[in-house]
């Protein structure tokens, strides 16, 4: 099966990640699916890294988007984006979200996820993956894939 053209494309936003592999297999699910990629630093490696590279290489140029140096710079270029923060802690299940064409689905770094601060400033755009209880979190590249084919699925059922 394949998936028709979402346009405008997912946005995913990885904040401050600190390993290569994740973020190069973010990367890959960027190339089959048509979403974009943004990195939000200081990243815990360059992304010049073989490690990120080979999970992604020969789609890079395709899927990266932009380096913002810091979450600041990342919200002041794209202040009025329709978010989705995703937080082991929040209430909301992502399940009760609404994906449209054109959101940041956005991610926080693999030891310590979003700034308290950004989840607390944004409660209504802040959902999570269930969970079993006591669990601490799950992979970021398996979150971002969850996330990111949910707000696929919607849309294919919507038609769009």
């Amino acid at each position: 099966m394949f998936l028709s053209h979402i346009d405008p494309p997912f946005n995913l936003v990885l904040v401050e990640p600190q390993i290569p592999p994740n973020t190069g297999n973010v990367a890959r699910l960027c190339a089959v699916t048509g979403a974009r990629l943004h990195l939000v630093g200081p990243l815990g490696f360059s992304i010049a890294q073989k490690d990120l590279r080979r999970a992604g290489l020969d789609y890079w140029d395709k899927v990266f988007q932009r380096y913002y140096p810091t979450l600041e710079d990342y919200l002041a270029e794209h202040g009025t984006a329709r978010r989705h923060l995703f937080s082991a802690r929040a209430v909301r299940s992502y399940w009760q979200a609404e994906f449209e064409p054109g959101d940041h689905l956005v991610f926080g770094s693999e030891p310590d996820g979003l700034p308290p601060a950004l989840v607390e400033a944004n409660l209504q755009q802040t959902v999570s993956i269930p969970m079993l209880p006591d669990r601490r979190s799950l992979n970021l590249s398996t979150a971002v894939g969850i996330a990111t084919y949910e707000a696929i699925r919607q849309q294919l059922s919507a038609g769009k």
